[in-house]
């Protein structure tokens, strides 16, 4: 996963890495058995749907069944924080992908909502433990938007369930902290 072929990781960096270290942990593209849930923003939801679609083809493409799958609306980007966090601390899911679309417009509105739907979300993770992914568009324009939820791998939301299974994976690998 990667913005563009030069930002992507080399092949074999993460094997060449993992031998000069003393521990090294991958996260795979699936985590059997997880149990996740969808924080999708009704506002712009021409194009959330259309994320939620990808989400969804991307858990069935890494073999999560449909019933281990919770969906909550909300109405927009900046709700989702608060409902991600109230399904991360449920003990129910294993990890929650948020989707939303903030597109910019002719106001500061865009920033308030853009940062704080992202800070919030990434406080929930923290917070809670379990893997918040920000399936949020930022983008400057509807036709951006567009061909970022586009059907596909490339899909933000199919790339987001990805990100998902991963860090449930790695967070099972990972040794637990001390308490």
């Amino acid at each position: 996963m990667t913005s563009s072929d030069a930002t992507a990781l080399s092949p074999g960096a993460l094997e060449a890495a993992a031998s000069r270290v003393g521990a090294a942990y991958d996260g795979e593209g699936y985590a059997p058995g997880a149990q996740v849930a969808v924080v999708c923003a009704k506002f712009n939801g021409g194009i959330t749907e259309r994320l939620l679609q990808g989400a969804l083809a991307g858990f069935d493409a890494h073999g999560v069944p449909a019933k281990a799958v919770a969906l909550a609306w909300v109405p927009g980007a900046f709700e989702l924080p608060l409902a991600a966090r109230r399904l991360a601390e449920s003990g129910e899911v294993d990890a929650v992908v948020a989707l939303g679309a903030v597109i910019r417009g002719d106001t500061a509105h865009f920033d308030f909502v853009a940062g704080e739907c992202a800070s919030g979300l990434q406080r929930a993770a923290l917070d809670t433990g379990v893997p918040v992914v920000f399936g949020v568009l930022t983008t400057e324009t509807v036709e951006q938007a567009m061909e970022r939820s586009a059907e596909g791998v490339d899909n933000k939301g199919y790339e987001a369930a990805r990100s998902a299974l991963e860090m449930v994976d790695l967070l099972g690998k990972l040794p637990r902290p001390a308490r």
